[in-house]
């Protein structure tokens, strides 16, 4: 079936098969039914790490979209957005108030619906800033204030 010895080191679920159409060698994933006429090159994809995270997120007016569900135009300036998170993670690392709790009067991302909670997420699904924060974070540990192009965020890893 294979042709010469020359592709030997083929990453796994690679084969060599013979087009019958065009008498030719092609390259066949037998996992993913991928064809191709050139060699497949490299590892395989590594499996994407699952990260689980809730935030609070205050916007400002150089945020990429400065409205929110709580406001329809955000008009705090930086520093504002930077003074409001610095409160918030002060009262919730003091234990004055919950994270879920806050973030549901406070945060102006969506997720405040739901205490702040994303969710389960993979690898380069978030702002590369905001991923960053999380993977450096162990489980239930808080951050320090994040900056994203959405605004200035604190994060609790959840998972």
């Amino acid at each position: 079936m294979g042709s010469s010895n020359k592709h030997s080191a083929l990453p796994p679920n690679w084969v060599i098969r013979k087009s019958s159409k065009y008498n030719k060698d092609y390259y066949f994933n037998e996992q993913t039914g991928e064809s191709r006429w050139d060699p497949p090159t490299g590892t395989p994809p590594k499996k994407k790490a699952k990260l689980r995270a809730r935030h609070i997120l205050a916007k400002h007016v150089g945020s990429r979209r400065p409205s929110s569900w709580r406001e329809e135009n955000i008009t705090r300036t930086k520093e504002e957005a930077e003074q409001k998170i610095s409160l918030i993670r002060e009262d919730i690392a003091n234990g004055t108030l919950p994270f879920d709790d806050i973030a549901a009067i406070e945060s102006d991302c969506s997720s405040a619906k739901r205490g702040g909670d994303l969710g389960w997420f993979e690898e380069g699904q978030m702002q590369p800033a905001f991923e960053k924060a999380v993977k450096k974070l162990a489980v239930g540990e808080l951050s320090q204030l994040v900056y994203t192009d959405s605004g200035v965020h604190i994060i609790e890893r959840t998972g």
